[in-house]
């Protein structure tokens, strides 16, 4: 389905066309006709579907059409990280490039400046607030905040947001909204405590899912039995085999592993940066904005980036450690292959992590999931992906506009 075939407002269908999105992704062409419709949702959809977009889209839409006061918050997004905040923002400054729609992010840090940007959004009454639970919580604390004309509030990745310890927060605000709203939540996984959530905040909502948490076919998957202490070896042995890669992502478990391991790379001329949460908010920007920019060639990272980090082509994820949880596996693999791209995912397994490995083998299901094999201690799966079909003009044109005189990106990944 194009997105021309949904009832997206021309100034959102205008913002895709000049961004080159033509079709959906299948968790758009589920969500956006049911959130259009104002009732709420649950979606469950892996990284890297477009999920951002099958919200914002909608939200853009709804708010054009419907009677809201433009002096009031209209609509509150939670995301569980600051980047994750900043990366919907980003989206929304895209997909909002036509509409007369304000926006404010709402997340931590040390830049002063920010913070009063922050109060004036939140006071003067944004459209669209998109915010960490514990910023807009705390701001909730120190400001008299007006969330009366709130009509749709949306939980990104909310299973995340579980695991980091928000739920008080996230009631704390739901108690601050009128209780006639759109409630939308989506979740990489569903798991109980999600339900009982959706059926704490929200009133008959639609499912939808999208390949519960499986890993792209795109990803070429691949894992290596080496002991521990030949860990090191093997990550020298797959970057040398991929000469000239750059934005390479090494997972580990630890902050402290990661610390030593940016350490041994770059005694061994390896162009390595570090990412974990004892750096300054300012430092962990600079270091994922010269990693995007290509500036840094090997980002090792604890679980701080396996999830809202949009970088579009990282061809190869490496986990030195095997993840206990195998949503943390999906997520970090998910780094790679996004936005129509292919990519390799490899999976260092010692002898300590087999038993968390087998748990992830497991959970992808190997005999429906992906197709596996034993080649010199290598496991490999892969697939691939249909391509995008191509198609002529359509009736629907906007300010002079043919947007069927282009068809060349799919959907938004994000």
């Amino acid at each position: 389905m194009f997105f021309d075939e949904l009832a997206l407002s021309d100034e959102v269908l205008d913002a895709l066309w000049d961004m080159h999105f033509d079709e959906c992704t299948p968790v758009q062409e589920k969500a956006i006709p049911v959130i259009l419709d104002r009732r709420d949702v649950i979606a469950c959809a892996q990284t890297g579907t477009g999920k951002t977009a099958a919200y914002i889209l909608p939200l853009l839409t709804n708010l054009a059409f419907d009677d809201h006061d433009p002096d009031k918050l209209n609509a509150i997004i939670m995301a569980p990280t600051r980047e994750l905040a900043q990366q919907i923002d980003q989206q929304m400054e895209g997909f909002g490039y036509y509409v007369p729609f304000s926006s404010v992010a709402i997340y931590g840090g040390k830049d002063n400046g920010a913070w009063g940007t922050q109060v004036t959004g939140l006071q003067r009454g944004a459209d669209i607030v998109i915010a960490t639970p514990g910023r807009l919580l705390s701001q909730m604390n120190i400001y008299d905040i007006d969330f009366s004309g709130v009509k749709y509030f949306i939980l990104d990745e909310a299973d995340r947001m579980l695991d980091m310890g928000f739920y008080d927060d996230i009631m704390t605000i739901v108690r601050k909204l009128p209780k006639e709203r759109q409630t939308i939540m989506f979740s990489a996984t569903m798991p109980p405590k999600i339900r009982q959530l959706a059926k704490t905040i929200m009133h008959d909502p639609a499912e939808v899912q999208i390949a519960v948490s499986r890993p792209p076919e795109t990803i070429k998957q691949m894992h290596e039995f080496v002991d521990e202490n030949k860990k090191v070896e093997a990550v020298l042995a797959c970057l040398s085999g991929k000469a000239g890669l750059k934005k390479v992502i090494i997972f580990a478990g630890k902050k402290q592993r990661v610390k030593d391991l940016t350490r041994t790379l770059r005694s061994l001329k390896i162009d390595a940066r570090a990412m974990h949460s004892d750096l300054e908010q300012n430092e962990r920007d600079q270091v994922m904005l010269d990693f995007r920019n290509g500036k840094v060639e090997v980002l090792v990272a604890t679980d701080v980036v396996s999830r809202g980090i949009d970088v579009t082509d990282v061809p190869l994820v490496i986990n030195y450690d095997v993840p206990h949880d195998p949503e943390d596996y999906v997520h970090r693999i998910g780094r790679t292959a996004r936005a129509e791209n292919s990519g390799e995912a490899m999976t260092l397994v010692s002898p300590d992590d087999l038993h968390y490995w087998k748990r992830i083998e497991r959970f992808l299901d190997p005999s429906k999931a992906y197709e596996s094999s034993t080649r010199s201690g290598k496991g490999y799966s892969g697939g691939s992906r249909r391509s995008s079909r191509n198609r002529g003009g359509h009736p629907h044109k906007s300010k002079g506009r043919d947007r069927g005189a282009h068809r060349s990106k799919s959907a938004p990944q994000s």
